[in-house]
């Protein structure tokens, strides 16, 4: 893969560096994506490039202004203490007179799934997007299990690297799933746990176990999971929080099981959290299983949206050596699917 870093500083200086990144975040006050992505921004500066951002926000189907990145980019301009120019059109010829214009070297256009194209991987917003710039940077792990014009095509046009944020996913994944140190611990929780059946088929020849959340219960009946739960390295909760028939917690004996389980560790991906962590009746099981993992001395990967949001409000992230923004893209990586982002960068 080809990465930012290994750019000759030289080759940034004076040259206008489109920058991918993932500002797609439903509440301003969740900003773990946006400090993820400073240290690319601060690198870029710091070598004299110009920059234009590049990101989307939910999905529109047309122009949305409870979608807008406008708000987003204040927040990543107060952040950084610069000035960063935001474009909210969307016709090409205009932005490139606004950029000629601009004052500074931060630009950032509105959100892209306001452009025609970008979700189905259009060539003609590829182009339009290339003819901006001098050279394309992937700082969007994230998306990048996606085929969309901004992360997929654009490559075609234009010189392409990842960033440091998708170098420390990609390196932080890859160490954890390709050559682990062992015993390697997976614990997999949260919702649809028959669409992360193809992690464990992935890893099941280098995992030790798999431990799960109380939400796999839930899904028993599904004839994947039933299957999944007859490998002997397949270990559900013996005691948990029930009501009316649904599972929401592990229980003690559970907690006490998982927890020597994960002490013995050297490495631990973790996705999900084990219970309904947003209540806190039912946030036991999540809050021992993280604090487990965290005074573990093994090499910890955590991701997923509220399995992260849970580490960052605990204020646990310091403990762990990668805290990925990746939720689809994480699940896609570790079932060791192709991903179209990280393939065009090889």
């Amino acid at each position: 893969m080809k990465f930012l870093r290994d750019l000759s500083p030289k080759k940034l200086k004076g040259r206008i560096c489109l920058l991918r990144v993932d500002l797609n975040i439903k509440s301003l006050d969740d900003q773990f994506r946006i400090n993820s992505i400073l240290p690319t921004i601060k690198y870029l500066k710091k070598n004299g490039a110009g920059i234009i951002i590049l990101s989307h926000r939910g999905r529109p189907e047309k122009f949305d202004k409870k979608l807008s990145l406008k708000p987003v980019i204040k927040i990543l301009a107060r952040k950084l203490k610069t000035n960063i120019n935001f474009f909210a059109n969307t016709n090409f010829e205009k932005i490139k007179k606004d950029l000629s214009s601009g004052q500074g070297n931060i630009f950032a256009l509105e959100n892209l799934r306001f452009f025609a194209d970008e979700e189905i991987d259009g060539k003609g917003l590829a182009k339009n997007l290339a003819s901006l710039g001098d050279l394309f940077i992937n700082d969007a792990f994230a998306v990048s299990h996606r085929k969309n014009a901004s992360i997929h095509a654009i490559t075609r046009y234009i010189p392409s690297y990842a960033g440091l944020l998708m170098e420390k996913e990609v390196k932080g994944l890859t160490k954890a799933t390709k050559n682990p140190k062992k015993p390697l611990i997976v614990i997999l929780g949260g919702t649809k746990i028959g669409d992360k059946i193809s992690i464990v088929s992935n890893l099941s020849p280098k995992a030790k176990f798999f431990l799960f959340g109380s939400s796999v219960l839930n899904e028993i009946k599904n004839p994947k999971v039933l299957k999944i739960l007859k490998n002997k390295k397949c270990i559900a909760p013996m005691d948990f929080a029930e009501k009316k028939g649904k599972y929401f917690d592990i229980g003690p004996q559970t907690i006490s099981k998982y927890k020597k389980i994960i002490t013995g560790a050297k490495t631990i991906i973790w996705n999900g959290p084990v219970g309904m962590s947003e209540d806190k009746q039912y946030s036991k099981g999540t809050m021992a299983i993280a604090k487990a993992i965290t005074n573990s001395k093994a090499f910890k990967v955590i991701g997923g949206g509220e399995t992260a949001n849970f580490i960052l409000k605990k204020k646990l992230e310091k403990n762990v050596d990668l805290l990925s923004t990746g939720g689809g893209a994480m699940l896609d990586f570790l079932a060791g699917e192709e991903m179209p982002g990280l393939k065009v960068l090889k």
